[in-house]
């Protein structure tokens, strides 16, 4: 407990930047949760409850997951935070592949947000994921969603077919249900950031009301394998660099741009609605477009698409100071509590 409470004190000032201020440089109470909850203000989302479950080793998502689900709270949603937790210190570890508790709460929800990569979880938590897509209701994927589940270890697993390699459910999880698997960086990782470009003649679907700048210091994924029946809603654009301003790549990276956002309305096994982008880092997040683009995918994962408006409230606090992406360098000695 000792090393926990000299870990967190140790980055108070970068948590209170992150966040706004933790709730306790203690380490785990007894008893306390490995999750975070949100409970939904006055909004067009009172009475409905979104689980967004984080755990990947690069992106951040367990800053990005807490992020949104605070502001979705503003809109109503009940809303619940899960992380990749370390079984023997309750800490969050996104390299730990195999946990995520709380999974149960997708039971009663209403829209699943999943953030995950290369996962391999038990089969009585991955039973929980499972039972909820086979319901067909909403779901959102974020970035590396794509590649969400990685069956290494037990690959005799009823659930390996999720698995972003699986070769008797071509694609697993990512190609099957949001519209591809993992296929390789189309932009230059780490050199080339994203600017996103709404698709011609979809300026007026509801996912994009209000969505006027869209721009990320991750790259571009490449895509293979995008159903016919995925509305393309947002194209990225290559740039040359790693800041807003920087020129697009010339040649082939933009001729044709790579979708990065798209959307599905009727997705087996009973027509649920689907939305997925490969951006979502915490880092891409500091950009209104992307954040505004996410809260209208809820609302019409939600069918309330007529609530949504041009000027919703996606606000952060001016304090927010995301973790550049990269693998190892999540914030150490982190409880869920202390992202609430």
């Amino acid at each position: 407990m000792k090393v926990i409470v000299r870990a967190v004190a140790s980055n108070w000032i970068a948590y209170t930047l992150l966040l706004g201020g933790l709730v306790s440089s203690a380490g785990p109470a007894s008893g306390e949760d490995p999750w975070i909850e949100y409970s939904g203000a006055e909004g067009p989302g009172k009475g409905r409850h979104i689980v967004l479950i984080s755990g990947d080793e690069e992106y951040r998502s367990e800053e990005a997951m807490p992020l949104m689900a605070r502001i979705l709270s503003r809109h109503g949603f009940d809303t619940t935070v899960l992380f990749a937790i370390d079984p023997e210190t309750g800490l969050i570890n996104p390299d730990h592949q195999g946990n995520i508790p709380g999974l149960e709460k997708l039971a009663d929800a209403d829209l699943m947000v999943l953030f995950t990569r290369f996962r391999e979880l038990p089969d009585e938590q991955m039973k929980h994921i499972v039972d909820y897509v086979e319901s067909s209701r909403p779901i959102i994927g974020l970035r590396t969603a794509t590649h969400a589940f990685f069956y290494r270890e037990n690959p005799d697993s009823p659930y390996a077919s999720y698995s972003f390699n699986s070769e008797t459910w071509p694609g697993g999880f990512g190609q099957q249900v949001l519209g591809d698997t993992w296929i390789r960086h189309h932009g230059e990782h780490k050199v080339e950031s994203t600017r996103g470009a709404l698709a011609p003649s979809k300026e007026d679907h509801p996912i994009l009301r209000g969505v006027e700048d869209i721009w990320g210091p991750t790259d571009v994924y490449g895509l293979a394998n995008l159903p016919d029946d995925a509305e393309v809603l947002v194209l990225g654009q290559v740039l040359s660099g790693m800041s807003p301003g920087d020129p697009p790549v010339a040649g082939e990276k933009n001729d044709p741009m790579v979708p990065i956002a798209w959307a599905r309305t009727d997705v087996e096994p009973g027509g649920a609605r689907v939305f997925t982008t490969t951006m979502g880092a915490s880092v891409d997040l500091e950009s209104e477009g992307l954040r505004r683009l996410l809260v209208n995918a809820s609302y019409w994962a939600l069918e309330l698409e007529d609530a949504i408006t041009e000027d919703s409230d996606v606000a952060v606090d001016e304090r927010f100071r995301p973790t550049f992406y990269g693998f190892g360098e999540y914030r150490k000695g982190l409880v869920p509590a202390d992202l609430r």
